[in-house]
């Protein structure tokens, strides 16, 4: 076939047939579904050719699947989660569904490089950090397992923001990712869910006589369903994401229009349609807060019209519904479902309470995702109240009834009762989402063995004792399709070469890697590979921030969302610490170090916003001091997402994993860096217990406190000035920040961070680890000077990585929560 880079003079003829290969499937798609020419040859019309044509073999596919489910009486997982963070779609696709060479092939065909094309898809704007990424892996393993599952969600017109740094702040700006169109979604335009908002609760009687309920004088919005399709790697079986977005019910007012009120107009179809504008709306004023709350009950209110839907075309009898349908809530964001199952089968179905409770119950399970009180969900009554007036009266009943039961089972203990009750009293009555969703659900699970622990032992203690057994632990886990097999192709070239391809879909035979650990032919092979994926990101962080890295340095690698528990402050502070002893003895042998940080703060977290700022400050210094920038380089990476997760995690050799002990939930950027060769830094938190015990304690670098140690520190009465006073380093270090070393011109522009931790207590513990930390890191560049015991350790911690695929995740979900089986 001819090379379309080759063209003579005049375009070929258009008359084309039906198309029989991809490079004919991609031109047909540019001309009659994008309306272009496929000449001259166009990355960004080329890209979308070959999107539409994937996604055109993925559909067929799909409806198989769908057909299957139905014909089996398949029972279904829905996996509710506000947040899905995909990352870019196409390679994935391309991976699942092997057809790399294929593409690879035609591509070239057209003079381009299946890399080139990739790089035109903007990362989906769905979500904003671990939470969604782990729902996308489970979708993944979900679809390769072979089990009918569905992500429900909300269609984002915006992600939560892209990052810039001016003047080393962070600066925001709108995350318009779909701008060019998204060729993965089909909108159903003609499939609408009506969802109601405000109104009142209406008693009334049945013709039996019955009092009953019913919403009236609602404001009522539109939800369009918006399908992605999830293939399965080495399957037949493709699942969907459904996600909404939010239409108004009603066009524009032609009366206002055509008396001049242009804006007036519209004004109401547009507030409404600002429900699924904005992933994560500011929350700090009220009118944030209630479009917060829109959200949640939007989809999850679209989501159960569908489930219902789906379940009444083969089903009468709603206690069949937990044999059809189990629900997942991803944290508490979308457990306002509880009281909205219960609405439908009280009020709609006309189901007795109890039935409907037994029912609802038997459905539902939760997922927490968090140890931070000031984290779990609570929203006003008096808000829930106007927004949700019916639900508000379904929850003080789902409450009373809980109470009459724990009265009963514990009589006389009034404390009790108001720790566990889902209505929090005090200035301000407020409902606690978490502890509804605790309540409402069959099964509670935590993401890590120390993170359940601390659920069952500490956070939901009363809760444990009152439903013993409810709460299990089921460690996050990635996909390795995802995360080695796209991510890192060269390694998973290496692995197969090494061990065969089952690791990709059975991540245990990893382990086959670890007699090669004792292999000098192999390790050298292995070494090769990270230093070409270090010449890549060299390339990269040269096109993103301009700047000249080594690639023979040392990558100590710190990305992840900004914020003081997860202690980037550590990090900072022990580059001062080595500039400073590089500045003091220049001649001195050091390991030469590149340190890379990436991560966004919330808009409204000043404080984290502040160290942003400072670790660019600190960057400034050190990459233009020429005593120490041959030794010792910092990079701030703007706008970290999974795109950039996926050149920077291949390339690392020291993962970051620093968060203050009992305060992480699990992470799973902690498995995607060890999977990937990465030796962690870290401290005994979330899965880095479990991954020190799979990969072994000689393989990784443990430091600082322990959870029960950060207790009982903070229960004696922690000091940070006894710290300050007693480590030179660090007074050194707290003093340059303190005194605005790094920005002689801007006075006290530090002085909130040295006032956090030394007038407010150090909340997080930084200096009490920072000995530790300095210490680990002394190992850190010992170990790295012997590049044979380095690299053998890189190989191990591959090969013992096998637990933390989401493919065990996902089995023991389905085993021991969803009781549900695949359907090939």
């Amino acid at each position: 076939m001819e090379k379309q880079r080759h063209y003579p003079g005049k375009a070929p003829e258009t008359n084309e047939q039906p198309a029989t290969n991809l490079h004919e499937e991609i031109k047909q798609h540019i001309m009659t579904t994008m309306g272009n020419d496929f000449y001259p040859p166009r990355k960004d019309t080329y890209y979308k050719g070959l999107a539409y044509s994937v996604r055109g073999r993925l559909v067929k596919k799909w409806l198989n699947a769908q057909r299957s489910f139905y014909d089996r009486s398949a029972k279904r997982i829905y996996y509710l989660s506000l947040e899905f963070l995909p990352g870019r779609f196409l390679m994935n696709y391309v991976t699942n569904m092997q057809l790399n060479k294929e593409c690879e092939k035609t591509l070239e065909e057209a003079g381009f490089t299946l890399e080139e094309i990739e790089e035109q898809e903007w990362d989906a704007g769905l979500g904003n950090g671990g939470l969604g990424r782990l729902a996308s892996c489970y979708m993944d393993s979900m679809a390769s397992l072979d089990i009918p599952g569905y992500g429900y969600g909300i269609m984002y017109d915006y992600g939560i923001f892209y990052q810039t740094i001016v003047n080393g702040y962070q600066v925001e700006q709108c995350d318009n990712w779909v701008r060019w169109g998204n060729p993965w979604e089909f909108k159903r335009r003609g499939f609408l869910s009506r969802i109601q908002f405000y109104g009142r609760s209406e008693p009334y009687k049945n013709s039996a006589g019955k009092r009953c309920y019913r919403w009236v004088d609602t404001l009522d919005i539109n939800a369009m369903a918006c399908d992605i399709l999830i293939p399965g790697y080495g399957t037949q079986n493709v699942n969907n994401m459904r996600l909404w977005a939010a239409m108004s019910s009603q066009d524009f007012s032609l009366k206002e229009f055509n008396q001049g009120d242009y804006i007036g107009a519209m004004e109401s179809k547009v507030l409404t349609e600002n429900i699924s504008k904005v992933l994560y709306p500011n929350d700090e004023k009220e009118v944030g807060r209630e479009l917060r709350l829109k959200q949640q009950y939007f989809f999850v209110a679209a989501t159960f019209q569908d489930i219902v839907r789906r379940f009444k075309k083969h089903n009468s009898d709603f206690k069949l519904l937990p044999d059809r349908a189990a629900v997942q809530l991803n944290d508490t964001h979308p457990a306002i479902a509880i009281p909205e199952l219960m609405r439908l089968l009280v009020d709609e179905e006309g189901l007795e309470w109890d039935n409907a409770w037994e029912i609802s119950v038997k459905t539902f399970a939760y997922t927490n995702h968090t140890v931070l009180p000031e984290a779990l969900e609570t929203w006003p009554v008096s808000l829930v109240s106007r927004l949700l007036p019916r639900h508000m009266e379904i929850i003080y009943e789902i409450n009373r009834q809980f109470l009459g039961m724990v009265e009963k089972l514990y009589p006389g203990k009034p404390e009790l009762l108001k720790r566990v009750s889902i209505i929090e009293d005090g200035q301000e009555q407020r409902v606690r989402m978490a502890h509804l969703a605790i309540v409402g659900s069959h099964t509670v699970n935590g993401v890590a063995a120390l993170h359940s622990r601390i659920l069952k032992d500490k956070l939901f203690n009363d809760f444990n004792i009152i439903f013993p057994g409810k709460i299990i632990n089921v460690t996050n886990g990635v996909t390795p399709r995802r995360w080695v097999l796209q991510a890192n192709p060269a390694l998973s070239a290496l692995i197969t070469e090494t061990i065969g391809s089952d690791w990709i879909t059975d991540l245990d035979q990893l382990k086959k890697l670890i007699p090669h650990a004792d292999s000098t032919e192999f390790l050298e092979k292995w070494r090769q590979v990270k230093l070409g994926n270090k010449a890549q990101l060299v390339k990269y962080i040269k096109r993103k921030v301009n700047m000249d890295i080594n690639p023979d340095t040392l990558f100590d690698v710190h990305v992840k969302r900004i914020h003081e528990y997860k202690r980037q402050l550590l990090n900072i502070f022990h580059v001062i610490t080595l500039y400073n002893r590089i500045k003091k003895d220049p001649a001195k042998e050091v390991v030469p170090r590149t340190v890379i940080f990436g991560g966004k703060a919330a808009p409204a977290y000043v404080q984290a916003k502040l160290i942003i700022k400072l670790i660019n400050s600190v960057a400034d210094m050190v990459n233009n001091d020429p005593d120490v920038n041959h030794k010792l380089k910092v990079v701030f990476l703007p706008n970290y997402c999974v795109s950039q997760a996926e050149k920077i995690i291949p390339a690392t050799d020291l993962s970051e994993q620093i968060s203050t002990a009992g305060l992480e939930a699990s992470g799973t950027g902690n498995m995607k860096f060890a999977l990937n060769g990465a030796l962690t830094i870290g401290t005994l938190d979330g899965a880095n217990i479990e991954i020190m015990e799979e990969v072994g304690e000689d393989n990784i670098f443990i430091f600082g406190l322990t959870a029960k140690e950060v207790e009982k520190k903070r229960a004696q009465g922690y000091n940070p000035w006894d710290y300050y006073n007693n480590d030179e380093d660090l007074k050194t270090t707290l003093d340059m920040v303190r005194t605005n070393h790094f920005i002689p011109g801007e006075p006290n522009l530090f002085l909130p961070i040295w006032d956090s931790l030394m007038a407010h207590g150090d909340r997080y513990l930084v200096l009490a680890d920072f000995r530790a930390f300095i210490q680990a890191q002394e190992r850190v560049r010992l170990l790295y000077q012997d590049q044979e015991q380095w690299t053998r350790c890189s190989v191990l911690n591959t090969a013992n990585m096998g637990k933390f695929s989401s493919d065990r995740a996902v089995r023991e979900y389905a085993r021991n929560i969803w009781h549900i089986e695949t359907v090939k």
